[in-house]
């Protein structure tokens, strides 16, 4: 089941390092048995760090479909999703996730989140990047404005 769509993905990521465009990476999300979205990696061909293959995808098919999650959706990666890209993922709200190879295949090819996994289960004071809140009695502000706005649109 979906291996027309990982095939896809992984020739998409290939292509993308013969293009130069950035890294081996590629994904597509489909709908209703259609690509709605695809994407790869171009964080060295646009200079932006987030502009991983699984969150073009994501932008992409959200646009497509006018709409900012992806129920009813599925995510074919080349690869298994980075912890940011796992992020963007629940957030779209895809129904599955597929994937062909694993991040200890990417981490030997020179692409190890290790670092990153270990970071976000340590408490902010503790992690490498410094991390200080800031109090200001301004802070809750944002979020009261938004629980009353009445015509607010949950996700």
């Amino acid at each position: 089941m979906g291996s027309e769509w990982i095939a896809l993905a992984i020739r998409l990521a290939a292509e993308n390092v013969e293009a130069g465009r950035g890294g081996p990476f590629g994904a597509v999300v489909v709908k209703d048995g259609a690509v709605v979205g695809s994407g790869t990696n171009r964080v060295t061909s646009t200079n932006d760090p987030t502009a991983h293959a699984e969150v073009v995808a994501i932008r992409a098919a959200c646009q497509a479909l006018g709409a900012f999650q992806l129920h009813g959706c599925d995510i074919y990666s080349s690869c298994e999703p980075c912890p940011m890209c796992l992020g963007a993922i629940y957030w779209a709200r895809p129904d599955q996730v597929y994937y062909a190879a694993t991040y200890r295949d990417a981490a030997n090819a020179g692409f190890d989140d290790s670092y990153i996994y270990e970071q976000t289960r340590l408490d902010a004071s503790q992690r490498k990047l410094p991390m200080m809140r800031v109090e200001d009695p301004s802070a809750l502000l944002p979020f009261e404005a938004w629980m009353a706005k009445v015509d607010r649109i949950r996700y």
